[in-house]
């Protein structure tokens, strides 16, 4: 029996999102500059002798089979590769979740936030493409790794590479950036969730639409320039999100009185992030939003940066709130057949 396999699987917020038009065969034509934060899920792998993809996680309604973008990514690298043997994993939430892709109510989380905007189960699909790589000894170089990931969704590529990034077309053009200036970063999860889908169908664009000023949060990364950066986030989404969950205004406007240099949904919500120059304002902010009953789940956490060593996994999740342990594997709980979130839209921003 080999040793297991850990690894950290990062979420992602979006400092600035534009979409620029509808294609033709639906999918929307975006470009995003997408930041990594040190929030992860962990994703464990170990190799079996019985030849299957055996799943298990601390969370009793993620599905455990084939749905799973974990149990997909792993079946993606055994089959292009011609690997008999089989594959446990298991997924260690710690980034918030909605259990249900139409799910618009309060619901049970998971620890990354998925359904929320920072690619939850993406950055475990990425993990478990990467971990599966490290397992087998393939040698896969990581454009190649970035090629499977995009036949499994769009946000998958960003998540391999991880740090700053200019993501382009649906989201699988990515030019690299330098990484964001020291900061602080306060996540928030509203008891709401939100659907992608039902996001991009009801996103008119047309002369009357403000669009962010990507290519200035460009030129403010490349100077270092914090308040520049945080002056122009935006995110065109919020169009539509703030119109049937004005809530996501009055998350921005406290966080922004209580210290944030700036506020926005990320991605297609319902997740708000701010950024502050210090922890200690970012965590007192924290504290006004947990004793809110609209907020479900917290955290404090830095950007993550190529440029510096990375903190130790017991430090992660120092400020994160509403975790839980117990897990939950394939073989005990067939009777569970919940749906992954955002699934129509993680093989791109489609309507």
């Amino acid at each position: 029996m080999t040793q297991p396999l850990q690894l950290k699987a990062y979420a992602k917020v979006n400092l600035g999102l534009d979409v620029l038009r509808r294609r033709e065969d639906g999918y929307h034509e975006v470009r995003m500059i997408m930041q990594t934060v040190k929030l992860f899920d962990l994703i464990t792998l170990q190799k079996n002798t019985c030849g299957q993809i055996r799943l298990s996680s601390n969370l009793p309604y993620l599905p455990l089979n084939e749905k799973n973008l974990v149990y997909r990514a792993i079946n993606t690298i055994r089959t292009a590769y011609n690997i008999p043997d089989g594959v446990d994993a298991t997924i260690e939430k710690h980034i918030p979740v909605a259990a249900g892709i139409f799910l618009l109510s309060r619901c049970p989380l998971k620890h990354i936030f998925q359904l929320t905007g920072m690619a939850g189960g993406s950055t475990d699909a990425a993990a478990a493409l990467v971990g599966m790589n490290q397992l087998f000894s393939l040698g896969i170089t990581q454009e190649e790794l970035i090629k499977h990931g995009l036949t499994l969704g769009a946000d998958i590529p960003f998540c391999i590479m991880r740090g700053t990034a200019l993501s382009e077309g649906i989201g699988e053009i990515l030019t690299p950036l330098p990484s964001i200036p020291a900061c602080w970063f306060l996540i928030v999860k509203p008891t709401f969730s939100m659907s992608t889908k039902f996001v991009y169908e009801n996103l008119h664009l047309d002369e009357q639409t403000k669009h962010p000023d990507i290519d200035g949060m460009i030129q403010a990364i490349n100077h270092n320039d914090l308040t520049g950066i945080t002056y122009r986030m935006g995110n065109v989404l919020e169009q539509v999100t703030q119109k049937h969950y004005p809530a996501i205004i009055q998350i921005k406007e406290n966080m922004r009185r209580l210290g944030a240099l700036g506020a926005l949904m990320s991605g297609s919500g319902s997740t708000v992030f701010g950024i502050f120059t210090s922890r200690e304002a970012a965590g007192k902010a924290a504290e006004f939003f947990r004793k809110d009953p609209g907020i479900k789940q917290t955290a404090v956490v830095r950007p993550f940066s190529k440029d510096l060593p990375q903190s130790k996994p017991h430090k992660n999740h120092k400020h994160f709130t509403n975790s839980t342990k117990k897990y939950h594997s394939s073989t005990q709980r067939e009777k569970y057949s919940g749906k992954r979130g955002r699934r129509n839209t993680h093989e791109g921003h489609k309507s």
